[in-house]
């Protein structure tokens, strides 16, 4: 299957229209119509209903292949370069909301002063992107938080052969405002609040699937949408009543009480994530093992 194709699917199936993925890859019409007549060729499926345009059914399960697919190409391009290439001078470290605090900086501040002649960038993003960004060679380390079981990896995107070190890890707690009837208790269970109404912020506190799947149950609605990286703003939601949060512990929000979730057994864990490195980003990683 060749990629160019497939990425030329996944622009008319995401825009919806063959004009529109034209213009977003810098072809004519009658080219993304001719590359998508050669895809469904070398597949022998029909891919996207013309009038309306919008994937069938094979289409459709194409797209669920396809992300991962170029995410893995664009990882190996990245990871060659990397390889292949001069020793950078700037280094970029991405953090998810929760690991980027004082010790992540305290940490690229004592590697910047060793290191005066490379520049660092730290940018705080959410777990896929930063997981993405340093597949594909954007980052060039990264840091990632989660919930999960104590013996399992966190939850992140397929993007190839990047390495992952656990850096820390703390109780995962449920964030509840004070006051409410919850709040007194010493831990909990998490199927106890499959009915309890929560706050959807992926980028900042477990994510609702996430949470159901943990919890093997359903329930866990939304109330309020956060698609926000301040953790504050996350809080002071949660202090309102507007729902919520399974966290990183301990919650020092004074409108907050944390809670520990006793069952299933869970924590919270910080990783450090990268591919082939340069020298300057070892170091980087390097300080943040030691």
């Amino acid at each position: 299957m060749d990629p160019h194709l497939l990425r030329t699917f996944v622009a008319v199936a995401g825009t919806g229209s063959f004009s529109a993925a034209a213009q977003e890859l810098g072809y004519t019409q009658s080219a993304v119509s001719q590359q998508i007549a050669a895809l469904e060729s070398d597949l022998g499926a029909t891919l996207l209903h013309r009038r309306p345009v919008a994937p069938t059914d094979a289409g459709a399960r194409l797209l669920e292949h396809a992300g991962p697919i170029l995410l893995r190409l664009s990882a190996a391009r990245a990871d060659v370069a990397r390889l292949a290439g001069e020793p950078a001078a700037t280094v970029v470290l991405g953090a998810t909301p929760c690991a980027g605090g004082a010790r992540a900086a305290a940490v690229l501040a004592s590697v910047q002063r060793a290191m005066p002649r490379v520049r660092f960038t730290l940018l705080v993003a959410g777990r896929a992107a930063v997981a993405t960004g340093v597949a594909t060679g954007t980052l060039d380390v990264g840091l990632v938080d989660g919930v999960t079981a104590p013996s399992d990896p966190l939850p992140l995107p397929d993007a190839g052969q990047l390495v992952s070190s656990a850096l820390a890890e703390s109780a995962a707690v449920a964030a509840f405002p004070v006051g409410h009837p919850l709040a007194g208790r010493r831990c909990i269970e998490l199927a106890d609040l499959a009915d309890a109404t929560w706050i959807d912020a992926p980028e900042v506190a477990t994510p609702l699937p996430q949470l159901r799947a943990l919890a093997h149950s359903g329930g866990f609605r939304d109330g309020f949408a956060y698609p926000g990286t301040d953790t504050g703003g996350l809080l002071e939601l949660v202090a309102a009543g507007a729902g919520l949060a399974l966290l990183p512990g301990p919650v020092t929000h004074p409108g907050v009480v944390g809670v520990p979730v006793t069952v299933p057994r869970l924590v919270h864990r910080t990783e450090l994530v990268h591919g082939s490195l340069t020298p300057p980003a070892r170091a980087l990683a390097d300080a943040f093992r030691s």
